[in-house]
């Protein structure tokens, strides 16, 4: 089962106030350069936020919420550095679908 890891934020501050757009645009593209398949998604209202362990990160989100989840934890821990205001976690899945989407 993958381990999946994560920042979580509002929606309007992930997604309005932070220059997230450029920051995974720029992810994408250094990607692109080194040929490594993209490992990061960008989700809003992540469904994964209502399991029991994240009672405490879910209390603290203003709703809606947004998430940056990747297979890769050294860029969730830069995310943390480089935001700021963000949670961070992780979760294993058998299925990404069931565990980001409703």
């Amino acid at each position: 089962m993958p381990n999946y890891y994560f920042a979580v934020a509002s929606q309007n501050f992930l997604l309005r106030e932070e220059p997230i757009e450029e920051i995974l645009r720029e992810r994408t593209n250094y990607y692109k350069n080194i040929n490594k398949d993209i490992d990061f998604w960008l989700v809003t209202n992540p469904h994964f936020i209502n399991r029991s362990e994240f009672k405490s990160i879910k209390t603290q989100l203003i709703n809606p919420s947004a998430a940056i989840i990747s297979l890769d934890q050294q860029f969730i821990q830069w995310l943390k550095l480089r935001i700021g205001f963000v949670a961070i976690g992780n979760f294993t899945a058998e299925s990404f679908d069931m565990e980001i989407n409703h």
